[in-house]
């Protein structure tokens, strides 16, 4: 019997060895959890809905006031708020962050294809699939300077869309932040080392990028312009959501989507041999081990909230992406069949 409970020991030890998720110890920000400045309201209990199909990740609006979005199996939507939708084009994959051009079409970070462009009538161009000879494995999303190169992420070299579950079960945090030139048509790597890089903007006047870190619960800042120009640090930490998409609004606002909270992946960080066996599971179930959220804040240009919308209660949920435009917030998310509609607050 004793050797029997120490051959069970011995396999709980080596078994993670061939974990699909080769799980390493991280320290978590500070969480403060939805108090203070976080503390729950229902100020999204005022969303409605616009009805377009499965998983809309993430909305962009053009000077007229029209509408695109992108759908589970690739479709690329093109619309108004009354709910009249056309499909541009299909990317076959996972398309979610959209820029549009200026003239009918997109430029589009495809999670499964790479960074892409979609023209108005659909035909689609490849920018880049690859870097230094390996694949883009999570080109996630994407904003464009005035010199026309694309700053973008790739969420994770360890795991694909399908993984996404996996990425966090490990934690091994190889998300980059990521510059496409297409006059040179080379991609350069601006900035590495992030627990899943995610959503990006430029900010005011470009003097610096931004970037989410979803699984460290903050932002990055790397400075473009002036005496800082090449520096990074933190634009906005502890927060007690998991930062998906953001955008700036062009005036003093960047807006930001938290699709779940932040407190059941801390509670793992310092598990890795419990994350390395859970990998095993299926990933729905590893899914199932998120804490949806209805959350989206507004942070001020130093970094401060000041705009904090919740509503934890509400069937919109998961929210993956917010969009200013016009009057309107614009919400995306990866579990509804709609677009989420909020008057700016």
């Amino acid at each position: 019997m004793a050797s029997l409970f120490v051959l069970g020991l011995v396999i709980l030890w080596l078994v993670p060895r061939w974990a699909p998720a080769q799980a390493v110890a991280w320290n978590p920000p500070p969480n403060p959890g939805l108090t203070g400045v976080f503390a729950p309201n229902q100020a999204l209990a005022a969303i409605t809905e616009i009805p377009v199909g499965p998983a809309p990740e993430h909305v962009a609006c053009d000077t007229q006031g029209r509408l695109y979005t992108s759908l589970a199996g690739g479709a690329v939507l093109r619309g108004t708020a009354t709910g009249d939708w056309d499909m541009i084009g299909s990317t076959g994959g996972r398309p979610l962050g959209l820029r549009l051009d200026g003239q009918g079409g997109l430029w589009i970070a495809d999670s499964m294809k790479g960074l892409l462009h979609m023209s108005g009538n659909g035909d689609i161009t490849v920018l880049t699939t690859s870097l230094d000879g390996e694949p883009l494995r999570f080109v996630d999303d994407l904003d464009i300077d005035h010199k026309g190169r694309i700053w973008f992420s790739d969420a994770s070299q360890r795991f694909d869309y399908t993984q996404v579950a996996l990425d966090f079960f490990e934690g091994s945090r190889t998300g980059r932040l990521l510059r496409y030139d297409s006059h040179t048509q080379k991609t350069e790597v601006m900035m590495d080392g992030l627990f899943f890089a995610n959503g990006v903007t430029l900010g005011p006047n470009e003097d610096y990028v931004l970037v989410n870190e979803t699984g460290m619960g903050r932002v990055h800042r790397l400075w473009l312009k002036g005496d800082k120009a090449g520096q990074r640090d933190i634009f906005t930490d502890e927060l007690p959501g998991t930062p998906d998409n953001i955008r700036f609004d062009g005036e003093s606002t960047f807006w930001i989507a938290m699709p779940s909270l932040r407190a059941d992946l801390d509670i793992l960080a310092s598990l890795p041999r419990l994350r390395a066996l859970l990998s095993f599971l299926p990933i729905s179930v590893l899914e199932a081990a998120a804490q949806p959220g209805s959350f989206v804040i507004g942070v001020n240009l130093e970094g401060e909230i000041i705009h904090n919308l919740q509503d934890q209660d509400n069937p919109f949920h998961y929210i993956t992406g917010v969009t200013p435009c016009g009057n309107n917030l614009y919400l995306g998310s990866l579990q509804t069949e709609a677009i989420g509609v909020l008057p700016k607050p």
